[in-house]
């Protein structure tokens, strides 16, 4: 009876990891064969999941409807800019939370932990007024300014620095090196898989981020992927859902690219950031 009810709830767990697997995995395979069918396919029900032809060419369309090298390239100065600047921010910020000792250390992590709770939508209004008064909207620089700082990356490594041992920071004192020198040949390299996570969070969060720059462009020598693919919707009052798919599959590959080159340190970074 035993082995009976161990191999009950061993299929039942199977069961329910394929049903996890597929509520994740079949929207991407959807998109995939979506993006290779005719806008006639598309539009079938019940609907077909397996192409009769594969257009490929629906590839060429959605790269060919406007500008969508310039879509392409905002989104990549956008997103890298910002990581670049959060990396320069929140990198000594952690450190200070981490390893220093000043009067209202514990307020100012409160509210760095308060500002990590506080949606983007609550306090778009007030940012876009003014950045419209400084004269930017016609810029990147809306796109990159008002996430300049993470707050979950500040927490997420302070929590790693904590873990690395005093008695290293000491001995680099010893030898005469400055806090940068510190931060750069000491904290960095030891918090490589925290920085990868971090980064693969912002690259994923930011180049997939529709809300804010619909907000903030109003033009397409500003507009990101996001928008520009959104921009091919409708000809005719007819939904192009063919050219739709296949610019996001274009848009998901760089998200896959990150993920893969970082997904070693992520798994490091889940192990041994202290976070319970």
């Amino acid at each position: 009876m035993t082995f009976e009810r161990k191999h009950l709830w061993s299929t039942l767990n199977t069961l329910l990891k394929i049903a996890a697997l597929m509520i994740f995995v079949f929207p991407f395979l959807w998109m995939i064969s979506t993006s290779l069918q005719t806008i006639q396919e598309t539009l079938t029900i019940p609907p077909t999941m397996i192409p009769a032809i594969p257009q490929w060419n629906n590839f060429v369309v959605a790269m060919s409807s406007g500008p969508f090298l310039t879509y392409a390239q905002n989104s990549v100065i956008v997103t890298l800019s910002i990581i670049v600047l959060q990396f320069a921010v929140m990198i000594p910020a952690a450190y200070a939370f981490a390893k220093y000792k000043f009067v209202g250390k514990e307020f100012l992590f409160a509210m760095v932990l308060l500002a990590f709770m506080i949606p983007g939508q609550v306090t778009f209004i007030p940012v876009y007024l003014m950045l419209a008064d400084w004269g930017m909207i016609k810029t990147l620089l809306p796109q990159i300014i008002p996430f300049m700082s993470n707050a979950f990356g500040i927490f997420l490594l302070r929590q790693y620095f904590m873990q690395i041992p005093e008695e290293i920071i000491e001995s680099a004192k010893l030898d005469n090196a400055s806090e940068f020198k510190i931060i750069w040949k000491i904290m960095i390299p030891m918090s490589m898989p925290a920085l990868a996570t971090i980064a693969l969070f912002s690259f994923v969060s930011h180049w997939n981020d529709y809300f804010w720059p619909l907000v903030m462009t109003d033009s397409n020598p500003v507009r990101p992927l996001t928008l520009g693919i959104a921009m091919l919707r409708e000809t005719e009052g007819i939904s192009n859902w063919h050219t739709i798919m296949a610019g996001n599959v274009v848009l998901v590959v760089p998200i896959l690219l990150v993920y893969l080159i970082c997904s070693k340190q992520i798994v490091k970074a889940f192990v041994y950031s202290g976070i319970k």
